[in-house]
């Protein structure tokens, strides 16, 4: 059937908009009790009340789900995971827990390099094998967009494979995905002491490919201390954006090194992380029409502070929720902890948080036009929770309550039919 129809949603939460939602724009999600969505071809086609969307409708040639009693929001966008990597780093975890610090880690060849290790030696298949799980347990979660990274080849060749492994995925997956070149994520052991030498190889050999070739939407760097600098990270995005890639930065993770003061010089679409942002940044994030791209579930796994989440609400940021799927920092794309961690930790109610995973999200991949919302026009991408509202998200603590997942109109997630479907 090339129709769906949601009826009697308790609430149909639309997080309407085809523009991020900033400041105190993201307290609104939108909210239609007794709710019903229609979707042609793949494509919204209908949003209101359940009486009147379905006046003079036709049913019989229609997949036709009854959502009383439960929730029906857009589908999630996650929109900054590396969820395309060789290898694991639970001894750095165990480190970690012992009072090691990321960076100590990484300055003794651990931490991405390590990752880049067991990535150099993963072949197309094998990681578009694990990249498909992953993808896999994100949909059962409600992702129906997804951002990956590359960044663990740090070389032309592996840089090159991740991009391709997640182009396949996108092709085979009902799962959306937005692809970041991040080749520029760490110095390989190769070009030690070198940081220049090895943007100069990335711009030369490895950027303009990826441009090229179209494996990727975004470019990406590690903007920090000990990393790449302010003026190292301007020049290498300068010249992403010459070749037709939108920008990401990695901003003051670590120290407030100015990450999103560049972000909004050069426009980029989001600054990611942002733990030590300074108030000049926020505000300059403010003007520029930056989206803030928050991930908490790093910063509680690394046990540092967390970003100042409703500061920068407060100050008429957009902000956007992301799980930074990835295996050292942060090994999770729990949907579940990300929505506890928002409210309970970082002061964003639950209205903020669903709109930073919808709308927001969308907007942190220049997709605010195609998905993120329920409105005409737009992908038909839809979840339905266990229970009758949003707020259950951050309040049944942890546990996942996405019951069904609607892709392009069709119906690729039922967990009361064991799971996946298409």
């Amino acid at each position: 059937m090339n129709n769906l129809i949601i009826k009697n949603a308790a609430q149909l939460v639309t997080c309407s908009g085809f523009a991020a939602r900033a400041g105190a724009d993201m307290a609104d999600p939108g909210t239609i009790n007794d709710g019903a969505l229609l979707i042609d071809d793949g494509l919204i086609s209908a949003v209101g009340r359940t009486d009147e969307v379905l006046a003079g409708i036709t049913e019989q040639d229609s997949l036709v789900i009854d959502a009383s009693g439960k929730a029906a929001l857009p589908g999630f966008v996650d929109s900054h995971t590396h969820f395309i990597f060789g290898g694991y780093r639970e001894e750095e975890f165990c480190l970690r827990l012992s009072g090691t610090g990321y960076m100590e880690i990484m300055a003794r060849g651990g931490g991405i390099a390590s990752t880049v290790a067991a990535t150099r030696k993963a072949s197309l298949s094998e990681l578009v094998d694990s990249g498909r799980a992953r993808l896999d347990s994100m949909l059962s979660f409600g992702v129906t967009t997804v951002e990956g990274k590359s960044g663990y080849g740090l070389d032309h060749d592996t840089e090159i494979r991740q991009l391709e492994a997640m182009k396949i995925l996108d092709r085979e997956h009902p799962v959306d995905i937005a692809g970041t070149f991040l080749g520029a994520h760490a110095l390989p052991v190769e070009y030690k002491g070198k940081s220049d030498a090895f943007l100069d190889f990335l711009m030369a050999k490895v950027l303009p490919e990826v441009a090229k070739k179209e494996l990727a939407e975004f470019c990406d760097i590690f903007c920090e201390k000990n990393v790449f600098s302010l003026s190292q990270s301007r020049r290498f995005l300068r010249k992403a954006k010459e070749l037709g890639l939108k920008l990401k930065l990695h901003a003051d993770e670590i120290v407030q090194l100015g990450g999103a003061e560049l972000a909004a010089e050069l426009e980029a679409v989001s600054a990611d992380h942002l733990l030590n942002a300074s108030d000049h940044g926020i505000e300059q994030m403010a003007q520029a029409g930056v989206v803030a791209t928050l991930l908490p579930i790093t910063a509680f796994s690394l046990k540092e502070d967390y970003a100042r989440a409703r500061e920068m609400i407060d100050k008429n940021v957009a902000v956007a929720l992301a799980t930074d799927l990835n295996p050292g920092s942060c090994f999770s794309g729990s949907v579940p902890l990300l929505f506890a961690l928002a409210t309970l930790s970082m002061g964003l109610t639950p209205e903020e948080a669903v709109c930073a995973m919808t709308i927001n999200g969308a907007a942190a991949l220049d997709r605010a036009d195609s998905v993120g919302s329920l409105d005409v026009g737009k992908k038909g991408d839809a979840i339905i929770l266990e229970f009758p509202s949003y707020r259950f998200l951050p309040y049944h603590l942890g546990v996942n309550i996405v019951e069904k997942v609607i892709k392009d109109g069709k119906l690729v997630f039922d967990k009361t039919q064991g799971g996946r479907l298409a």
